[in-house]
């Protein structure tokens, strides 16, 4: 800007008003002060057009008091007077003064209207800066420019596209489309209100733009996802500045274009001679990260050193997260440890976290939590997720307990992740307690936490709970929310009532996915649905398009073999098109044993043992199918192999929870310290049942000894123990839980059934493979398991 050349020495106020205008540049109140006096002195203090460029002085320079004593000793004042005061106060933001100033005022023009309604939005009152447009337009005054992109800017904030429609009609009205800020205006007021086809409509229609312009319709184009909209925008432009570039690459990269990110990045390094801004960097490291591309994060840091860029803020957490996820952990350690832990980001701390999860060394992770000075929901969040990935359930919990006492309230994102750890464990007392803290927190509604706690309460043993916050969310249901009941209800034997919901969800629109299908298909497996599951399966593929996995191939298998069609479920294994795994021959290798097919178990066992030579269930089941058909001399066999090639088999055992303690209990388990008691209890409940008509199934047990040896044996199975404790420790009527590593053999089946109806209680067994309830003499599986 040219110096301003000093007038004639016609008039002394003419001096004075350009020493004025001279010092405004310095902002020095003092020199304003030092010619007011002068002013006084010369008795020139009674001018209009003097005064109004004194208290113009004041009012620039921030000391409005002063501009206002100027104003109030004014004999004479004109429409300049008044609006240099009013706007005084509005930009500051004092709009209760700037009104009542406003309300003296003789004769407002358009700056005095305008003067409101840029302070009324400047301070985020934008109801009250349009209700002064409304005013203005209805006292007949014309808008300017100004007032017009300042209206249009409240509309878009507060999303009053109504109001922004008839603003625009004003605009057209009045001639005033062809002026760029105003058209850009409205630009942005329609794509802020969500209608980006009219947006479109008044670019199209706007005969000038600027780079403005064009960076609003590129930005509008990223916003809704179409990249290449917005990169046939960004082409047509003439002239780009920092912006520009900015939306493409941070537009390509929040869409999951990140190669597309760093070729546009590489272009503006290439073809413009605009530097990259910290947004540019930023945007360009993402990209490498998401890519864990290490050698284009490493040249982009190179030039960071190169220009010397500064590495706080966003620029530091982007170099952080780019070598965390790229396999740089230790270097964005250094980076953190050099820039402070203090500058990081919660998003560069979970990336950096996830970098050491990958390594399987959460410590240093836990080290640089600790040191963060303000640890946010999201940090805990992070945190405690790191160590549920990595199975430290306890270690889960007990941040989990130091967030309640000291940190944030947990989000949803947080209690899902402590309800899964709750799963893990099938502990139905910390589920509660966290259903509690969400309840506390509002969060109980949450879809995530909801489904997560469907998912917690079936895994304990409580499908009523399941189904009450099932209930609960019946407006919010996701895919996530049907596909956890209908798990639910498959593991709980309820196979009919998850089909009905798998119907339901189908009804009311929602799609199933990969994993609703594994649960429906299992539910066709545990009530023997052979037709419906073949007929689900093909639904699968036909209608919804999915591709079935190897979960969706063993749940078949299951369902073959659990009915007795084991040949069907071979050729099945057969025709696979990928390799089976493990599961599958399992699966068939455990059907063969119920059915007692020796020929096909021995494939089974040799295919599965090629897989997997240590497999303990493979011997076992093979070793248990030769003693179920007398067959000692090979299970002899079996068992040495076994014992030759140290294969160790799996030990079973059961547990249950009594007063947030667990107990776990083996086969003929003697170390409980209340053992005497415990095996008292099972004796005398033997004699019972025995009374009431159990007979113990003493084939169960593969080994050629006496019967009474047997029954012996039969008697201490790890979860009749267990339920012997759970009658002694609680009180009547109670429900029992009790959880099995491994599958509930016959007799403790047939067992069970009786011990229900001779106590008067549920009992709930967990095995390996699904819920058992039993009740009054019978159990929820109806003997097809």
């Amino acid at each position: 800007m040219e110096a301003l050349s000093p007038p004639s020495p016609t008039s002394s106020s003419d001096l004075y008003a350009y020493l004025l205008q001279t010092s405004l540049k310095s902002k020095d109140p003092f020199a304003g002060k030092l010619i007011h006096a002068r002013i006084i002195k010369a008795g020139l203090h009674l001018g209009v057009f003097l005064m109004n460029n004194l208290m113009n002085f004041y009012a620039k320079v921030g000391s409005t008091s002063d501009a206002h004593r100027v104003f109030d000793d004014m004999t004479v004042k004109n429409t300049f007077s008044w609006n240099t005061i009013l706007s005084a106060y509005a930009k500051q933001g004092r709009l209760d003064k700037a009104r009542r100033v406003f309300e003296e005022i003789p004769d407002r023009d358009s700056v005095s209207w305008t003067s409101m309604i840029v302070g009324y939005n400047q301070i985020g009152h934008f109801e009250n800066a349009i209700k002064m447009f409304v005013q203005m337009i209805g006292s007949r005054i014309s808008p300017t420019q100004y007032t017009i992109t300042n209206v249009l800017a409240s509309c878009g904030a507060i999303e009053a596209l109504d109001i922004g429609r008839k603003v625009h009609s004003f605009v057209i009205k009045h001639g005033l489309g062809s002026c760029i800020p105003v058209a850009n205006s409205m630009l942005n007021m329609y794509i802020k209100c969500g209608d980006s086809i009219t947006a479109k409509f008044v670019f199209d229609r706007m005969r000038l733009k600027n780079t403005s312009s064009w960076n609003v319709m590129i930005s509008l184009h990223m916003e809704s996802g179409r990249v290449d909209l917005a990169l046939g925008q960004f082409k047509q432009m003439t002239e780009r500045d920092v912006v520009s570039w900015n939306s493409m690459v941070a537009g390509y990269n929040r869409h999951g274009f990140d190669v597309e990110a760093l070729e546009i990045f590489s272009n503006m390094l290439k073809d413009s001679s605009l530097k990259p801004d910290k947004f540019t960097l930023a945007s360009a490291l993402s990209a490498c990260a998401n890519l864990e591309k290490l050698n284009p994060g490493k040249q982009i840091h190179a030039y960071i050193i190169r220009t010397e860029f500064d590495t706080s803020g966003a620029v530091g957490n982007a170099l952080v997260s780019m070598y965390a996820k790229s396999g740089g952990v230790e270097i964005a350690r250094k980076i953190v440890e050099q820039s402070g832990s203090s500058a990081l980001n919660v998003i560069a701390f979970t990336a950096l976290l996830d970098g050491y999860i990958k390594l399987g060394d959460i410590n240093p992770a836990r080290q640089i939590f600790d040191s963060l000075r303000d640890r946010d929901v999201v940090a805990w969040t992070a945190m405690i997720v790191g160590y549920v990935q990595n199975g430290l359930n306890n270690e889960a919990l007990e941040l989990f307990r130091s967030m309640i006492k000291e940190g944030p309230k947990p989000n949803s994102h947080t209690l899902a992740a402590m309800l899964s750890v709750s799963s893990s464990l099938a502990s139905l007392y910390h589920g509660k307690q966290i259903h509690s803290s969400a309840i506390r927190s509002w969060e109980a509604s949450s879809v995530s936490v909801s489904n997560a706690l469907i998912t917690m309460y079936a895994k304990a043993g409580s499908l009523n709970n399941s189904k009450q916050v099932f209930d609960l969310i019946r407006n919010n249901r996701d895919t996530i929310s049907w596909t956890s009941m209908i798990i639910a209800l498959a593991q709980h034997g309820h196979g009919e009532e998850a089909i009905e919901l798998f119907e339901e969800m189908l009804a009311v629109g929602i799609k199933p996915d990969h994993i609703t299908y594994v649960g429906v298909l299992s539910a066709c497996t545990h009530v023997g649905l052979v037709e419906q599951g073949r007929r689900y399966y093909h639904l699968m593929q036909d209608l919804h398009k999915i591709k079935p996995t190897l979960s969706h191939y063993a749940c078949m298998i299951d369902l073959f073999g659990r009915a007795g069609l084991l040949q069907e479920a071979h050729d099945f294994i057969k025709g696979m098109p990928v390799e089976p795994d493990v599961i599958s021959w399992g699966s068939l290798l455990a059907s063969c044993k119920v059915y007692k097919n020796v020929e096909l178990a021995k494939v089974a066992a040799e295919r599965l043992l090629l897989l997997e030579p240590g497999n303990s269930g493979a011997y076992s089941s093979l070793a248990n199918l030769y003693s179920a058909c007398g067959r000692w001399k090979d299970a002899a066999e079996i068992r040495k192999s076994m014992k030759d090639r140290g294969v160790k088999k799996d030990q079973g055992f059961s547990w249950l929870q009594v007063q947030n303690k667990v107990h776990v209990f083996g086969v003929e388990d003697g170390l409980h310290p209340q053992k005497d008691a415990i095996y008292n209890m099972m004796e005398k409940i033997w004699k019972e049942i025995k009374k009431m008509g159990f007979i113990p199934d003493t084939e169960s047990v593969l080994h050629d000894l006496e019967q009474e040896v047997k029954e012996q044996m039969l008697r201490h199975h790890s979860e009749k123990l267990a339920i012997a404790f759970g009658l002694l420790s609680t009180p009547e009527n109670t429900t029992l839980r009790i959880m099995k590593n491994l599958r509930v053999c016959n007799d403790c089946h047939s067992a069970i059934k009786f011990i229900s109806k001779l106590v008067g209680r549920e009992i709930i067994v967990r095995d390996s493979t699904r819920f058992h309830h039993f009740k009054d003499g019978s159990c929820s599986c109806q003997d097809y398991w």
